[in-house]
């Protein structure tokens, strides 16, 4: 009888270490919305389009990555990734015009790609046995959400004790520790079947099919809606929110003010996420993922449609968060994983990274869409209406996907 592999492996702990450093740094940036266009005098639109060019390179980068990762080696990969995080950081720290912060968001970018989603999940995807792949996939990805849990919060300390510019020569150093992890990051080989099937082969596969169209289509307002909460919530909050009440339970455990409030909500989301991705890797290996990506979306734009409509107060800040943030990443095991199974593992870095570029497209849109609406109108509302609808067309694409192996695609 053979042996099943555990669902705890060194593999999927150590892309779990440094899934959540990067992504503890990455869902800071909307903690630094406010203080750096307080210092330069910027408009909110030009460092919103810094954090958009770092989303677009990021998925940019994402398909590169996996293919290098996939040829070269996956921890030559990940060292690569961390290397141009690092220099984007420094080089952003000492940047003092719109243009350089726009520049220096592109290393930024690439360096999420290299360790971020498209490269770590196809490492633990083939270190995992079948029966826990879906799983061991949600647990990577609720790594990313632990880093967002303490990202936004551990940014807001820090900056009440250092410049912008000190705290991110602090993430520098924190990106590079992450890669002591990299000793344990070991992923078996491909077997003889897999090796003999060329990357062209199954890139040609997936675009002649459908399916993968759908799911390329369907990633799109994930992307946006993210990108869009995670660079302009903090803010959003801190000048629309109603009054935290001196006194009040949130007063009581240290939440005074409506800024704290935004940083707090940021790492609420990833908080309940972590809860929410799991379940989607449990739910995933049980049920048909398409429809679960439908239900995940068909959730997101009405609990977004609620939070838009009512009026914004302190309690339904919180409400939403928790909300919003059970389904925050979710989608994520469960796009993977529907890659994984329909193309099969070999090429998974490189097919998930060019479906995450659709992510990325959509991040890019709602940043920087995010920023030059509220130039225009003062406020986020047509931002969060545009949100809402691409999450119901993403609902929607993901109904006539069929669930079967790419073998079976002439």
């Amino acid at each position: 009888m053979q042996k099943s592999t555990p669902l705890i492996t060194p593999v999927l702990i150590a892309g779990c270490i440094i899934i959540l450093i990067s992504f503890a740094v990455r869902a800071s940036f909307g903690v630094f919305q406010i203080p750096v266009a307080q210092e330069f005098g910027w408009l909110r639109v030009e460092f919103s389009l810094a954090l958009a060019i770092q989303n677009l390179a990021w998925g940019f980068g994402q398909p590169i990555f996996g293919a290098i990762a996939e040829k070269v080696g996956d921890r030559k990969a990940i060292i690569l990734g961390a290397l141009a995080y690092v220099f984007g950081l420094m080089m952003t720290a000492g940047s003092v015009t719109p243009l350089a912060h726009q520049i220096y968001s592109v290393p930024i970018g690439f360096g999420v790609a290299g360790m971020g989603f498209g490269v770590i999940l196809a490492i633990v995807g083939r270190a995992s046995s079948d029966e826990n792949r879906s799983m061991s996939l949600a647990i990577a990805t609720a790594a990313g959400s632990a880093g967002q849990v303490f990202g936004a919060p551990i940014a807001e300390l820090l900056l009440a004790a250092m410049s912008w510019q000190s705290v991110f020569m602090v993430f520098s150093a924190a990106i590079i520790l992450s890669l002591l992890a990299l000793p344990m990051m070991k992923a078996p080989a491909a077997s003889k079947a897999q090796l003999e099937e060329s990357m062209g082969s199954v890139l040609n596969k997936a675009f002649r099919d459908p399916t993968f169209a759908m799911i390329f289509l369907g990633f799109f307002s994930c992307g946006y809606q993210l990108a869009f909460i995670t660079a302009h919530f903090p803010a959003f909050v801190t000048e629309m929110c109603g009054p935290i009440l001196p006194g009040g339970a949130l007063y009581s455990i240290g939440i005074t003010s409506t800024s704290v409030l935004g940083a707090v909500a940021i790492s609420l989301i990833g908080l309940a996420n972590i809860a929410g991705t799991l379940a989607a890797g449990w739910a995933g290996n049980r049920w048909s993922k398409k429809y679960l990506l439908a239900g995940i979306y068909t959730g997101r734009t009405l609990i977004a449609a609620v939070f838009i409509m009512m009026p914004m107060t302190p309690t339904s800040v919180i409400i939403f968060s928790v909300a919003m943030g059970s389904l925050w990443l979710a989608t994520v095991p469960l796009t993977s994983g529907l890659v994984a199974h329909i193309y099969g593992l070999r090429y998974m870095g490189t097919l998930y990274g060019i479906v995450f570029f659709s992510h990325q497209l959509g991040s890019f849109l709602g940043v920087w869409l995010g920023g030059r609406m509220y130039d225009i109108t003062g406020d986020y509302t047509a931002v969060w209406w545009v949100g809402i609808g691409v999450g119901a067309f993403s609902a929607i694409v993901h109904l006539p996907i069929k669930e079967r192996r790419h073998e079976a695609i002439s």
